[in-house]
């Protein structure tokens, strides 16, 4: 009694974008939405970009409608990715919370391609310039828009003046 006989609807979320209320009507399979099974459904829509969130849900129409939803896959036929949205709870107004709609967010793995090579980038970055934020440095910012600094000193404050000329003497300094 996994699998539901319910109207299933979804729309899914990206950074250009929505797809609106998107009813899934027409499964690869014969009968769609049945307890174990795999169902693909074509969705069509404008490019959406990096997908983050969809919201899945159904009617609670029919004889036998909760629904357990593993998770829903999508893929973009334009980049080639797949986003995973791991759901692993009832929709059913008698089961887990009572909800019937899920709001699912990407997983971690799929935000975009490069996540992992991106993260190493980042340690390896910072490991080569933390030594700047060691105690007793003074960070001067040098604004290319003010033509001024900005410095950060050992003992927190912040000179945020603006002053034309490095006050400081022999400072790091970051471009902004």
């Amino acid at each position: 009694n996994a699998g539901t006989e319910a109207d299933v609807y979804i729309s899914v979320y990206g950074e250009r974008g929505d797809t609106g209320s998107r009813q899934l009507l027409r499964s690869q399979k014969l009968k769609k939405f049945l307890k174990g099974q795999t169902d693909i459904f074509a969705v069509e829509a404008v490019h959406l970009g990096h997908l983050y969130k969809t919201v899945i849900g159904h009617n609670g129409l029919g004889s036998g409608n909760g629904w357990f939803l593993d998770k829903v896959v999508i893929k973009d036929p334009v980049t080639d990715l797949d986003y995973t949205f791991l759901c692993y709870r009832w929709l059913d107004q008698g089961q887990d919370d009572g909800n019937i709609a899920r709001e699912l967010t990407v997983t971690d793995a799929s935000i975009f391609p490069g996540r992992q090579e991106l993260e190493l980038k980042r340690k390896e970055t910072w490991a080569a310039e933390k030594w700047k934020f060691q105690e007793g440095n003074t960070l001067q910012f040098y604004n290319k828009l003010t033509r001024g600094f900005i410095c950060l000193s050992p003992d927190n404050t912040v000179d945020a003046c603006g002053d034309k000329k490095n006050k400081y003497g022999k400072v790091f300094f970051m471009w902004m």
